[in-house]
């Protein structure tokens, strides 16, 4: 089980929404088990999605609080599709309910308010993802869809795969698709995230039905770099790497706000040369990284 078990409840938080309606229709199809959406303007209204479930239509009732909705349905996950302003309240209530994952699909939540709600599930034990992240796909039988990665790129195989990119995540599942994966992670691209890179390998790690494990990065931070180390001392599984930002021009800001290369630290040839260190190898573009993966495999002798 990586991350949350197949065919575990979700609930959605915003989904009466127009992102939350379209990508909760979006999970139904790729077979996540959706039992509710919070709202407390709509509270005991039922929302139907049409032609969900094969020929059949999903009746997802609304509930006013996390609470409430944990208590009717025992969801295990949440995924938020909550406007900045009021996602800190949304991710703590959350939290506080009990919810056992949290996956945050928001961009644009004030670093001051991810910093507080990340602290919170750390002190309750609640696992978040994100924010500002594309989510979580697992690939069993169903498997799990959670936030806004497109289903039916990929099918079950021996690869983990993390990112702090959205893009580059389902681009790198494309390229290595003939392979498969066991699950892909966006970590998000802000400054204070819940599930780090470090934390993703080490639950690839740990996950026995993952064999090999493409980390995608980019200039900004110094996460990479804290990864590189945990992998040199405790994994044992391969692991190669993307950086998007090999191009990036010397001083500038990129669209995430992790993105941010201070004091000449942080940039993608710094990057490069920690996880190189570390034994991991290092694409430069999405295609040389996927050969790269391609190459490890069959040395390994990983099918």
């Amino acid at each position: 089980m990586l991350f949350i078990e197949d065919g575990a409840p979700v609930i959605v938080q915003g989904m009466t929404g127009h992102q939350g309606m379209t990508h909760t229709a979006r999970m139904l199809r790729a077979g996540t088990n959706i039992v509710g959406g919070v709202n407390p303007r709509k509270a005991g209204t039922t929302v139907t999605f049409p032609g969900v479930k094969g020929e059949k239509d999903a009746d997802i009732p609304v509930f006013a609080t996390c609470s409430e909705a944990r208590n009717a349905t025992g969801a295990k996950a949440s995924v938020v599709f909550v406007p900045p302003r009021f996602a800190k309240d949304a991710v703590v209530e959350a939290v506080e309910a009990g919810i056992e994952l949290v996956v945050v699909i928001t961009e644009g939540i004030p670093v001051a308010d991810s910093a507080y709600f990340v602290e919170l599930a750390l002190q309750k034990g609640v696992r978040i993802i994100g924010p500002n992240c594309p989510g979580l796909i697992t690939l069993g039988d169903p498997g799990v869809n959670l936030g806004i990665i497109p289903d039916g790129i990929v099918g079950r195989g021996p690869l983990g795969l993390v990112s702090k990119s959205g893009t580059l995540t389902y681009q790198l599942m494309g390229e290595l698709s003939d392979i498969g994966f066991t699950a892909c992670l966006g970590a998000g691209g802000d400054p204070i995230v819940g599930t780090t890179l470090l934390e993703a390998l080490e639950a690839f790690e740990a996950d026995p039905n993952t064999k090999a494990v493409m980390m995608i990065g980019e200039i900004g931070g110094f996460a990479e770099q804290e990864a590189a180390a945990w992998a040199k001392e405790h994994m044992t599984k391969p692991v190669v790497a993307y950086i998007a930002g090999f191009t990036a021009p010397e001083g500038k800001q990129m669209g995430h706000a992790g993105a941010i290369v201070s004091g000449g630290k942080g940039t993608a040839q710094d990057k490069k040369n920690a996880l190189e260190a570390a034994g991991i190898p290092v694409g430069k573009t999405p295609g040389q990284a996927a050969q790269l993966m391609r190459d490890v495999l069959a040395k390994a002798n990983i099918a």
